[in-house]
Order: structure tokens, then C-alpha cells, then sequence
């Protein structure tokens, strides 16, 4: 079972995700939005899972500058097109750890996992 930490390389969360899995010895692969995107049905499948609302960053700067227009009347179809379009507006890290999915960076949340060694 693979454990994949999604988001932005430079995001203040990020790095203090990366740094407490890196000081727990848990081997992960990266996964940057920036880089290699986001495809539809991965984020179609998390929202599945999680719901759209937890997965949509409405409080970071992507989402606020986006016109009012866009942001009226959202459904899961359009979240999941504004993120695909603009992977930033994802709240991050998602961390998959094969089984499921974990939205944010809590160090308690993740001392709870039992991850894969």
C-alpha cells in the first residue's frame, strides 16, 4: 500500500506535512499540483468520499479572486471543474494513504494512522 501526499510544493501546510511524515520515517511519494495536475476522475472519486465542500479551499486567495459569477451557485460539477482548472484551489495536503483519504495536516490526526512501514 503506497502512501501519496497531494498539494504545492511551496504551501506552509505542505512542508509541515512533509516534515512530520519525513520524522516519522514514512516513506511517501509527492504528488504537486503544480507539476502534474489533477485529473477529473481522482478528484471526482475524492469527493465521493469526502464530499466537495470539504475538498474546495474557498478561504485561499485562488478561490477569493475568482469572479463572483463563479462562485454563485456551486455544485460538485463545478468544484470539481474549478479545481481540475486550478489545482490550487484544493485544500491541502490530501494525503492518501491507500484506504482513504486525509484533508489537511494535523499532527494528532496523522499519530493516529497506521501507516504502512
Amino acid at each position: 500500500m503506497a502512501v501519496t501526499l497531494y498539494g504545492i510544493k511551496n504551501c506552509d501546510t505542505m512542508k509541515k506535512a512533509r516534515a512530520w511524515l519525513d520524522s516519522e520515517g514514512v516513506a511517501y511519494a509527492f504528488h504537486d499540483y503544480k507539476v502534474a495536475g489533477i485529473d477529473n476522475a481522482r478528484l471526482q472519486k475524492w469527493c465521493k468520499e469526502l464530499g466537495w465542500e470539504v475538498l474546495l479551499n474557498r478561504a485561499g486567495t485562488t478561490f477569493r479572486k475568482l469572479d463572483e459569477a463563479d462562485k454563485q451557485g456551486l455544485t460538485e460539477a463545478k468544484a470539481i471543474a474549478l479545481m481540475v482548472a486550478q489545482p490550487s484551489m484544493i485544500k491541502r495536503p490530501v494525503l492518501d494513504i491507500g484506504t482513504r483519504r486525509v484533508v489537511g495536516f494535523k499532527p494528532d490526526v496523522y499519530a493516529a494512522i497506521d501507516f504502512p512501514r
